[in-house]
């Protein structure tokens, strides 16, 4: 695909370089600078001035000024030119003849005393445009001799040429191009690379110079390009090795040209230009009878026999303009990245965003979003240019205007889309994508706000779930925006959250409040109501609390509860006054019945006050269903569980207050029972039990209860004293002995209290009680038990008493062992306590063989705390 990457500009027109003579063709040309030389087939050399003129439209031409011309005196035509600045001396092939004249004056350079300034038998020369010697007024020189097979290396001074090197060659060479000390040559039938100071050599490829003319550039360091059969221009550098794939020209070529990032050749009839990046065809420019293309610091310069024209490069941003107006923006960005050694730094950066922004721009127009994702990011895109593609979603208030030159050719997305929804909805699609992966990064720093409330937006339009997330997440959308767009679309729950992010819970739970009262619709939440009650029971705003909670409550008494009861304790939480919430709730009984719970089943509070508070309310609730009619059995038997679990487990109510508040009711005797054990009126609680209930599991489940945090006698104790009710109330009420079959309720409930608990009685105890008509074998399991408990606790004392026994003969057979080591005593051993020697061998020894004085020991022991203690309890005995 073409692309207008060159100009071909006229720079020395024919009238001006030969007037009328018409046989005058050109040879050759060098330009330096503003300065170009032609050399012409009538031995003469012609010196120009070139400027280059800028019109109002910035079309770029070029006025020529014929300074000077010089007739050499050779007759032959001048064959090459090249320009040695440093020393201001052209170097002049003529006549197979090479020497120097001066730039300015264009005179022959005398020859110095000494040394030549002319070298004879030249085929073809080229200068080093990477030297390798450090002196800067000298230039060194390859040259092609007609009659040898060598290259000669030459140093250039002002008056004088120096041959320094000469190396052979396998055949006769026919061009030559240098660079630092690699030599690459065209020999008669192949191109090689020669390394002149080494004499290393590598073929390349195959070429025949009889079947036409052989072209060597040096187009970089240690880097040539040739042209190969088949039409190709081959790139090879200095080990041989090519590194860019070849560009495919004519066959005709006849001249060739660098001009990064393109490849300039010339044909009989053609210019045609190359990328040197993807090798692609570019432009093709018509020129005929054109022999000579040549590069002079970047400036492409053409000749024909005739004029001289200048191939003016269009600068790279306006190509890259033309690529990405064509919507080739692989070619646009292969040509950015390529010119980047061409463009400083800076300014390359600031290009390549831009490009790389526009390239974006035309994949998303073409909904190659992934793409367009990574060029927008690696473009580092302000991100409202692309939301300002969409109608209202910028806020009102942002100060965003795009950037001009604009990037894009769009006026919006319905410009963009042309009515198409479903592209419609794929660029809105994208955007949200774009804008979730962005949003967190430091390119949208200084759009934050733009960017949060285009998303809301979005996501409120697209009912997307992600709305909820963003608005319960660190946010900056804007409040005036975003409010009617939340309205619009009925996203009231999600204002709310809006409305507590921004500080304004009040205007929050408002807006639920109606919404969950079906004065609003919007069905986000299912569970709206339990939500406001959670948010209620973590909102720091305790007026608030008391503000809402009363129609939380009405609303459900149970859910409600929870903003009192789920409320965190943290610090970071205002508490609520457990005596403020229960004097508010004062109105709602089901709801202060939950509290209570609350406050002393699960937060285990050990406050008389709650605790009394509690129990009267279940009270209040069980004699409350009591007087219903019909009565409710179900509910009636829940209550009554849950005072009887309360009087049981609890130790800080008021029992005499439930007691008197129980009085004349009959049908709580259970309960009664439970509050005189909590006053140790346990006669009276099993008197209830066994007697009036005739509850007999309860009356032994009280015993296991009144003594579970006792020891083990207070148990006997309870057990005992229940058997002696059940004994009691059988000889009060029985006429008729066991043995004689006429056993009543209460005997076989001490029978079955005796089997069944056997462990605990004193089994002495309990056969004095129990009336000598009782059948031995109704009290087979307490008795076989109660013998069982004996052995065990007589073989227990023996085996303790054995112990004890052969722990005594132990101490007593180390005892015996310790008084028959020797202990050795002298006068230059000392007492272990008072220090002083010893005089006589009366000694007490300690543990460890220590000796010391019996007096000694006599005092410590008397002084000791242990002593004086007993000595203090035998005078108290």
């Amino acid at each position: 695909m073409s692309v207008k990457a060159f100009e071909l500009v006229p720079a020395v027109e024919r009238d001006l370089l030969m007037g009328d003579k018409a046989r005058i063709n050109i040879e050759c040309i060098e330009c330096c600078g503003k300065h170009l030389y032609v050399g012409t087939n009538d031995c003469f050399i012609h010196h120009f001035l070139l400027d280059e003129v800028t019109s109002s439209k910035g079309k770029l031409s070029y006025s020529a000024q014929k300074l000077l011309h010089k007739y050499l005196g050779l007759k032959k035509p001048v064959a090459e030119l090249r320009a040695a600045s440093a020393l201001e001396r052209l170097i002049v092939l003529c006549d197979g003849i090479v020497f120097l004249i001066d730039m300015v004056t264009l005179e022959t350079v005398p020859s110095a005393a000494g040394g030549g300034a002319k070298i004879r038998g030249v085929t073809a020369f080229c200068i080093n445009e990477n030297p390798v010697n450090g002196d800067p007024f000298c230039v060194e020189m390859c040259v092609l001799s007609s009659k040898r097979r060598t290259v000669q290396i030459y140093m250039v001074y002002e008056d004088r040429v120096q041959l320094v090197k000469e190396v052979s060659t396998p055949e006769q060479p026919c061009a030559v191009s240098l660079d630092g000390y690699f030599l690459c040559l065209a020999l008669a039938t192949q191109y090689m690379i020669l390394n002149y100071n080494s004499g290393a050599s590598q073929d390349l490829f195959p070429y025949n110079s009889e079947e036409r003319r052989p072209i060597l550039k040096r187009i970089g360091r240690e880097e040539f390009l040739l042209a190969a059969p088949g039409g190709l221009g081959m790139f090879a550098n200095a080990e041989g090795v090519s590194q860019r794939a070849p560009v495919n020209w004519s066959e005709g070529v006849i001249g060739a040209a660098v001009c990064f990032p393109y490849v300039v050749a010339l044909d009989e009839n053609f210019i045609t230009i190359h990328s040197m990046l993807d090798q692609q065809l570019k432009q093709t420019l018509s020129f005929r009878d054109g022999h000579i293309l040549q590069d002079f610091e970047g400036k492409v310069i053409l000749a024909s026999t005739k004029a001289v024209y200048v191939l003016v490069p269009l600068p790279l941003e306006r190509q890259i303009q033309d690529l990405l107006a064509s919507h080739r923006v692989e070619e646009a960005l292969t040509l950015t990245e390529g010119a980047q050694r061409n463009i400083p730094k800076d300014k390359f950066q600031v290009l390549h965003k831009r490009i790389l922004q526009q390239v974006g721009f035309i994949q998303f127009s073409q909904l190659q979003f992934r793409e367009a994702r990574e060029h927008f990011r690696k473009g580092q895109l302000d991100v409202r240019e692309l939301i300002s593609l969409y109608p209202l979603l910028l806020p009102a208030s942002s100060s965003f205007t795009r950037c001009h030159p604009p990037l894009h050719e769009f006026a919006d997305l319905n410009h963009l889309a042309q009515g198409d929804q479903e592209k419609v909805l794929l660029y809105k699609n994208f955007l949200i994508s774009y804008l979730g992966e962005v949003r967190n990064t430091e390119v949208v720093n200084v759009c934050r706000e733009d960017v949060d409330t285009a998303l809301l937006k979005l996501y409120a339009e697209q009912d997307h779930e992600s709305l909820l997330d963003l608005l319960a997440s660190d946010n900056t959308c804007l409040l005036t925006d975003s409010i009617p767009w939340l309205e619009k679309y009925h996203k009231y729950f999600a204002l709310g959250l809006l409305y507590h992010y921004n500080g304004q819970d009040s205007a929050a739970l408002q807006l639920w409040i109606r919404l969950a009262d079906g004065d609003l619709q919007d069905s986000t939440r299912t569970d709206l109501f339990e939500y406001i009650v959670d948010f209620l029971s973590s909102c720091s705003n305790l007026d608030l609390v008391w503000t809402y909670a009363d129609w939380a409550l009405l609303k459900d008494p149970t859910i409600g509860m929870h903003i009192f009861t789920k409320r965190p304790l943290s610090k970071d939480v205002s508490q609520l006054n457990p005596d403020d919430v229960i004097t508010y709730l004062g109105k709602h009984s089901q709801a202060l019945l939950l509290y209570l719970e609350y406050l002393v089943l699960e937060r285990r509070i050990q406050k008389e006050k709650f605790h009394t508070h509690l129990a009267v309310l279940y009270l209040e609730r069980v004699l409350s269903l009591q007087s219903q009619s019909p009565t409710d059995e179900a509910q009636l038997t829940t209550a009554r569980e849950r005072l009887q679990a309360l009087l049981r487990e609890s130790n800080l109510y008021l029992v005499q207050l439930l007691l008197d508040k129980m009085e004349n009711c009959e049908q709580l005797l259970l309960e009664r029972a439970t509050l005189y054990g909590k006053l140790e009126e346990h006669e009276r609680a099993l008197h209830i039990l066994v007697h009036q209930l005739r509850d007999f599991r309860s009356a032994e489940a009280f015993c296991l209860w009144a003594s579970s945090c006792r020891d083990s006698a207070y148990r006997q104790q309870l057990f005992h004293l229940l058997l002696g009710v059940y004994l009691d109330g059988s000889h009060r009420g029985q006429s008729h002995a066991v043995a004689a079959g006429g056993s009543g309720e209460l005997e076989m409930a001490a029978v079955d209290l005796l089997n069944r608990h056997g462990e605990v009685f004193d089994a002495i105890s309990v056969l004095r009680l129990l009336p000598e008509s009782w059948s031995l074998q109704l009290l087979r399991p307490f008795l076989g038990r109660a013998v069982r408990a004996s052995m065990h606790a007589c073989r227990t004392s023996q085996i303790a008493l054995g112990l004890a026994h052969s722990e005594n003969l132990q101490l007593l057979h180390d005892r015996l062992k310790e008084r028959k080591k020797q202990i050795l005593v002298s006068e230059k051993k000392g007492c272990h306590l008072c220090h002083n020697t010893f005089s006589e061998p009366d000694v007490v020894c300690l543990p460890g063989a220590v000796p010391v004085h019996t007096h000694c020991v006599a005092h410590r022991v008397r002084d000791s705390p242990t002593k004086r203690l007993l000595t203090n309890s035998s005078n108290h005995t």
